[in-house]
C-alpha cells in the first residue's frame, strides 16, 4: 500500500471516530490508541495529520490540541443538523452532498420528507449503514424549481401525475382546469406548486405536453427535460435572430483580412449543418506547413447582454441526441448566418500557424478575417481522397493528412492519452424505431480535423500566456482567461484497475505521480484483448472531468500545459467567451474579470455534463428499444463486471450493457468471489470471470428504466414460462 493511500485510510478512520463523538473534543492519545498507533513517532504523525485536517476545515482543534469533528453548514438553531443539496437515484433513495464531508449522506426513501431532486435540505444524522452515514431530511430550505417528467393519469375527474423514477415516492395532484390539454396517458413536464406535508399529496403544474407515453417523440423530449434542457427558443430570442441581416456590410469586409481567394475548405459529418471551422494547408519555401484554422465569428452577431447572448449562455452548449440536435443558437445563426457554408462570404476569426516538419510552432497570427469556403467535404469524402481518390483539392487534403499524422505522433510521444472508445449510432425508421446499430468508424479524416483544432486551441491559450508574461515584467498580472483544464486521474481507481488486471497477467504500475505515458503503456498492452473496451472505459472513469476555469493547471489527457476551446463557438459558449477575450486583449481593452470567468466556467461545465448525460441517455434508450424487439435472440459479449447480484455483460456490436442476474443462473448455486472478480458454481464448479467471452440471450427489457436482463445461452431455463427449480 502506498504512503498516500495509507494516509487517506487513517484520515478516514480518524474522521469516522470523531463522528461518534460530535459534541466532544477527543484527546490525541485516545485517537492514537484507537488506531493502534502507540509509538511516540506514530503519535506525532497523528498530531500532524490532525493539523492538516484542521487546515482543510474538516475538524476543530482546541488549545490543548484535542480534536472535534466540524459540522459544516450546521444551523445554530438546529444543532447536530446539516444542510446540503439532495440528489435522488432511480430507486427513490436520496443522497445529500454536504460541504466538508467526503461522502454523501444516504437518505432512505421513507426519510425523504417532502424533498425533491436539487432541493437544499436540512438533514439529521440517524446512524450508519455499511459504514456510510445515514440521515433523515427534517426540512426543505429551498426548492430547486427543477423541471420534472411524468405520465398523466386521469380517472373520474381526478388528475394525477405519476412521476418517472427518481423524482418522488408519491403522485402529484393536478387541478383539472390546468392540464394544458393533456390526455390520460400523456407524458408531461411539470413543476412543483406546493407540498405542505409528507403525508399530503404534492400539487404540480404542467409545463409542457410531450406526447403519448412510450412514443419516440415523447421519450426524446423526456430525456431533455430530465436533464433540464429546453428544446424550443423563447419568442424574443427567435425574433432577434431573424432580424440579423444575412449580407455582410462592405465596411466590415474592408476592416478585416480578406482570405476569400484562398483554398479554404470544411470537413464535417455528412448530416452536419453547423459548420464551425474551415482549414487550409500549404507548404512554404522553408518546407514548413502553413496551417490556417478559420472559425465562425459568432461574437460579431451575438453581442454581450442581448437576449440572444443570455439564452446562449443559459444553454452553454448544443446537445446531440440520437435523432436531433438541440442547438445553442437559433437555426438562423447556427445553420445559416454563422455556418461556414461553401461559396458564401463568411466572417471568421482565424488562427494561422507556421509549423516545422517536426511539429514545432515557429510563428502564428490571430486575426479577424473574411473567407469563402471553396468545398464542403464529408469525412467519408475526405477519406476517399486520402486513400487515393481524385479531386481538384487532393493535394491540399493529403498534405493536411500528412501534417496531422505527424502532429498526432508527436502528441502521443509527448504524453497525450490515447483513448478511443467505440461510439454507437442508429439507423431509425420514420417513427424513431431503431433498425440497426452502427459503430462509428474512426477515419484518418477525423484525426486530420482533430489535430488542426487541437493545434489552434493550444496556440491561442499559449498566446494568452505570452501576453501575461509581458505584463508580469511590469509587476502586473493581467489577462484573465478561460482555459479548458483536465486534472490528474484518481490513483486509487487506477490501482483498482491494476488489481483487476493482475489475474490476466497484465501488469499496470501505478505511482502517486501518474503520467499519461504509463496509461498509454497499459492501453497498448490490452489492444485486441477481450477486455480492451472495458479497460478503456474504466480508465476513462478514473479520469478527472475536463472543465472550464480561469486557473490554468494544464490538460492531463492531452499533455498540454496551455489549452482553451476556441474552435466551436456555434455550439459551445466557452468558445464565444474566448473569442471575446482575445479580441478585447488585441485592442488592449479589459475583458471579463477573473471572478466572472470562474462563475461562467462552473456554469458551462455543469451544462456540458447535463448535455453529455442526455446524449448517453438517448443512446441507452435506443439500445434497449433495439433489444426489446429481440427477446430470446443470442448475442456474444464480454463480462465487464461481477457482483453478488450477477454479471454485467457488454454485447458485441450493440455495445449495450446488460445483466445476467444470479437468480436466472439456475443450473447451480453461484458464489461471488470479489477478489478474483468471479462467480463460482458451488456444485459443478463452473466459473464466470471478468473478461470472459460468452453467449447470452435477451431475457427481458425495461424500456422506461433503460435496463436489460440477460440469460446464459447455454442455460436450459431460457423460457420464462417454464417453472423454475428451487435452490436447495
Amino acid at each position: 500500500m502506498s504512503k498516500k493511500k495509507k494516509q487517506n485510510d487513517i484520515e478516514s478512520m480518524v474522521l469516522e471516530l470523531l463522528d461518534h463523538y460530535p459534541d466532544t473534543y477527543v484527546p490525541v492519545e485516545l485517537l492514537a490508541t484507537a488506531l493502534n498507533l502507540n509509538a511516540p513517532r506514530e503519535r506525532k504523525r497523528v498530531q500532524k495529520m490532525l493539523a492538516g485536517l484542521a487546515e482543510r476545515d474538516l475538524i476543530r482543534l482546541n488549545a490543548s490540541g484535542q480534536a472535534k469533528r466540524k459540522t459544516p453548514e450546521s444551523d445554530k438553531s438546529h444543532p447536530g443538523q446539516l444542510e446540503g443539496i439532495v440528489d435522488v437515484n432511480r430507486h427513490g433513495v436520496g443522497f445529500v452532498a454536504v460541504s466538508g464531508y467526503e461522502d454523501d449522506i444516504r437518505i432512505p426513501r421513507k426519510k425523504m420528507h417532502t424533498a425533491l431532486p436539487g432541493d437544499r435540505v436540512r438533514v439529521k444524522i440517524i446512524g450508519r449503514d455499511s459504514g456510510r452515514m445515514e440521515g433523515a431530511i427534517t426540512d426543505v430550505r429551498e426548492r430547486s424549481g427543477r423541471l420534472m417528467v411524468g405520465t398523466l393519469v386521469m380517472s373520474k375527474g381526478v388528475c394525477m401525475i405519476n412521476p418517472d423514477e427518481g423524482i418522488a415516492d408519491t403522485e402529484f395532484f393536478i387541478h383539472p382546469d390546468q392540464t394544458r390539454g393533456a390526455n390520460d396517458g400523456d407524458k408531461v413536464t411539470f413543476t412543483l406548486v406546493d407540498w405542505i406535508h409528507p403525508k399530503a399529496l404534492p400539487q404540480g403544474q404542467i409545463v409542457q405536453v410531450l406526447g403519448r407515453a412510450g412514443s419516440h417523440e415523447a421519450t426524446m423530449l423526456s430525456i431533455l427535460a430530465e436533464n433540464q434542457i429546453r428544446g424550443e427558443f423563447p419568442k424574443d430570442v427567435e425574433e432577434q435572430a431573424e432580424a440579423i441581416p444575412t449580407e455582410i456590410p462592405e465596411t466590415e469586409v474592408r476592416r478585416r483580412l480578406d482570405l476569400r481567394k484562398e483554398r479554404i475548405f470544411t470537413i464535417d459529418p455528412y448530416d452536419a449543418k453547423d459548420f464551425d471551422d474551415a482549414i487550409q494547408v500549404r507548404l512554404n519555401d522553408d518546407g514548413h506547413y502553413e496551417l490556417g484554422v478559420h472559425i465562425a465569428d459568432v461574437t460579431y452577431y451575438v453581442r454581450p447582454g442581448t437576449v440572444l447572448d443570455l439564452e446562449a449562455l443559459e444553454r452553454a452548449t448544443s446537445v446531440y441526441l440520437v435523432d436531433r440536435v438541440i442547438p445553442m443558437l437559433p437555426e438562423k445563426l447556427s445553420n445559416g448566418v454563422c455556418s461556414l457554408r461553401p461559396d458564401e462570404d463568411k466572417l471568421t476569426y482565424s488562427c494561422t500557424m507556421e509549423i516545422t516538419p517536426k511539429g514545432k510552432l515557429v510563428r502564428y497570427a490571430i486575426e479577424e478575417t473574411v473567407i469563402r469556403s471553396v468545398q464542403r467535404f464529408t469525412y467519408e469524402q475526405a477519406q476517399e481522397i486520402i486513400d487515393g481518390g481524385q479531386h481538384w483539392l487532393e493535394e491540399d487534403v493529403r498534405l493536411a493528412n500528412e501534417m496531422a499524422k505527424m502532429l498526432t505522433a508527436k502528441r502521443f510521444r509527448e504524453g497525450s492519452v490515447d483513448l478511443d472508445t467505440p461510439e454507437p449510432k442508429f439507423r431509425l425508421d420514420a417513427n424513431g424505431k431503431p433498425l440497426e446499430v452502427i459503430v462509428k468508424e474512426r477515419l484518418d479524416a477525423h484525426r486530420l480535423i482533430e489535430e488542426c483544432m487541437l493545434m489552434a486551441n493550444k496556440t491561442v491559450a499559449a498566446h494568452i500566456e505570452t501576453l501575461r508574461e509581458a505584463t508580469r515584467k511590469t509587476g502586473r498580472d493581467s489577462h484573465p482567461f478561460l482555459y479548458r483544464i483536465h486534472d490528474k486521474p484518481d490513483t486509487d481507481k487506477l490501482r483498482n484497475i491494476a488489481e483487476n488486471l493482475r489475474p490476466f497477467g497484465i501488469q499496470f504500475h501505478v505511482t502517486d505521480d501518474i503520467n499519461p505515458k504509463q496509461i498509454n503503456l497499459l492501453l497498448a498492452d490490452v489492444k485486441d484483448h477481450p477486455l480492451q473496451n472495458t479497460i478503456q472505459e474504466l480508465v476513462l472513469r478514473s479520469m478527472a472531468k475536463a472543465v472550464y476555469a480561469p486557473k490554468n493547471i494544464g490538460h492531463f489527457g492531452l499533455g498540454f500545459k496551455h489549452y482553451a476551446h476556441f474552435t466551436s463557438p456555434i455550439r459551445r459558449y466557452p468558445d464565444v467567451l474566448v473569442h471575446r477575450l482575445l479580441k478585447t486583449y488585441a485592442e488592449k481593452l479589459p475583458g471579463y474579470r477573473y471572478a466572472e470567468l470562474d462563475e461562467l466556467g462552473v456554469h458551462c461545465s455543469e451544462k456540458e455534463r447535463s448535455a453529455a448525460q442526455a446524449e448517453r441517455d438517448s443512446i441507452k434508450q435506443k439500445q434497449v428499444e433495439y433489444l426489446s424487439e429481440r427477446i430470446g435472440q443470442t448475442f456474444d459479449g464480454v463480462i465487464t463486471g461481477v457482483t453478488e447480484r450477477g454479471m454485467f455483460v457488454k454485447l458485441n456490436y450493440v455495445y449495450c450493457d446488460g445483466m445476467v442476474p444470479v437468480r436466472l443462473m439456475e443450473d447451480d448455486y453461484y458464489i461471488h468471489d470479489p477478489d478474483r472478480h468471479m462467480l463460482i458454481g458451488r456444485r459443478r464448479g463452473r466459473k464466470y470471470q471478468l473478461g470472459d467471452t460468452l453467449s447470452v440471450r435477451v431475457h427481458e427489457t425495461n424500456i422506461a428504466a433503460r435496463t436489460v436482463d440477460l440469460v446464459l445461452a447455454a442455460s436450459s431455463h431460457l423460457d420464462a414460462s417454464q417453472p423454475r427449480r428451487r435452490r436447495k
